[in-house]
């Protein structure tokens, strides 16, 4: 009787530990799948703010202050921008000296806690860059999805979609350069993100079926004089435009594609976001595996895009080695794999979806070059 007690027992502590187990997997995976659009991405760190003067701002030594280039700065009621570090200005052996471009919402001042992001501006095109744009509505598979529209002259449209941490705001980054050279511009808001449907199961599918709010808004391009379209995305939001590229009705329609640091590889993406809220390694498997199960989501084998090889579009791909949310190997072997389709312009020094922040005048000028021929 003892024995059998002692194996019941046992069975019990063991389900309860699997239980705990699928719990904490479920829990880590929410990391990703829950990921709130417009609030950082845990892989990117805070900082302190400890001193502002005219046009300069004193931040704590971190290798994220010390990026070069030009990146937003938001606290949990301010925004700014911030230029290059000031390598001349004074400053303590633990402290960075950065150019304040401008501050565009709030104060900074300081003890604040800030941390750098990809998007510069705040507010829409008009308010952001003087931009006249339409607030426009697209008929997506869920619902209505709201979009600015930028007219411009040309017969090919841009449209721009925005991936994780992000909200459409991101774009506007690019969007007085597509402006100049006279880019109607599209920008959309998708499932999950503000004033847009949420997905059936509330969760992020990296993708795998938000694409379909790209190929929506494809529809709505074509339908309102476009063409022929160029789909430009960052992270998730080029996963997107890759499935729309590759899967949409309307793909002959797309007549280039911009990535910005894809998501080619979404288990690795989930165990690095997951790995930064300190998630210990072996609960990451079982991350995936919720994922998995949650979302209905399969890796590749290889950890490779399965879109890559019906890709028929041409594409400049932008991503860098020091990108710790979507590895920067599956960008390289696409471009390997596909040298008749895709041109991979290595960034080195820039987080992830924040290739254009490094350096924007040779970002801006690879998409002039890449756009060209196009029109």
């Amino acid at each position: 009787m003892g024995a059998v007690k002692a194996a019941v027992a046992a069975v019990g502590v063991a389900f309860a530990a699997g239980a705990a187990s699928v719990a904490a997997g479920r829990l880590a995976s929410d990391v990703a799948l829950k990921a709130p659009p417009g609030e950082p991405l845990p892989t990117e760190p805070r900082l302190t703010v400890h001193a502002t003067a005219a046009g300069r701002i004193v931040l704590t030594r971190a290798f994220a202050s010390q990026r070069p280039g030009v990146y937003g700065l938001t606290g949990d009621d301010s925004h700014a921008v911030v230029g290059a570090v000031l390598d001349g200005a004074p400053h303590a052996p633990d402290t960075v000296v950065r150019r304040l471009e401008r501050v565009t919402h709030g104060t900074l001042e300081p003890g604040d806690k800030v941390w750098l992001t990809p998007g510069l501006h705040r507010g829409d095109p008009r308010t952001a860059l003087g931009l006249d744009h339409d607030d426009v509505e697209i008929p997506g598979e869920l619902g209505t999805l709201p979009a600015w529209f930028v007219p411009g002259h040309r017969d090919i449209w841009v449209i721009a979609v925005h991936g994780l941490g992000t909200t459409r705001e991101h774009p506007m980054n690019v969007m007085e350069f597509l402006h100049r050279h006279h880019f109607p511009v599209l920008t959309l808001a998708y499932r999950g993100d503000p004033g847009a449907p949420r997905s059936p199961d509330g969760l992020n599918h990296l993708g795998e079926t938000e694409w379909r709010d790209v190929d929506a808004a494809v529809r709505h391009a074509v339908r309102f004089g476009a063409e022929r379209v160029v789909l430009l995305g960052w992270s998730t939001g080029a996963t997107m435009a890759l499935r729309a590229a590759t899967r949409s009705p309307l793909r002959d329609r797309v007549a280039g594609l911009v990535l910005d640091s894809p998501v080619l590889d979404w288990a690795a993406t989930l165990r690095a976001l997951a790995a930064a809220r300190r998630t210990p390694g072996a609960l990451l498997p079982l991350a995936v595996r919720a994922a998995q199960g949650r979302t209905g989501l399969r890796a590749a084998p290889t950890g490779e895009d399965t879109d890559s090889s019906g890709l028929r579009t041409p594409t400049l791909l932008f991503h860098g080695p020091d990108d710790t949310v979507a590895p920067w190997g599956p960008s390289q072997r696409l471009a390997a794999r596909r040298p008749d389709r895709v041109t991979l312009r290595t960034v080195r020094h820039a987080p992830h979806g924040a290739m254009w922040n490094a350096d924007p005048k040779a970002y801006e000028e690879a998409l002039r070059r890449f756009l060209t021929p196009l029109v």
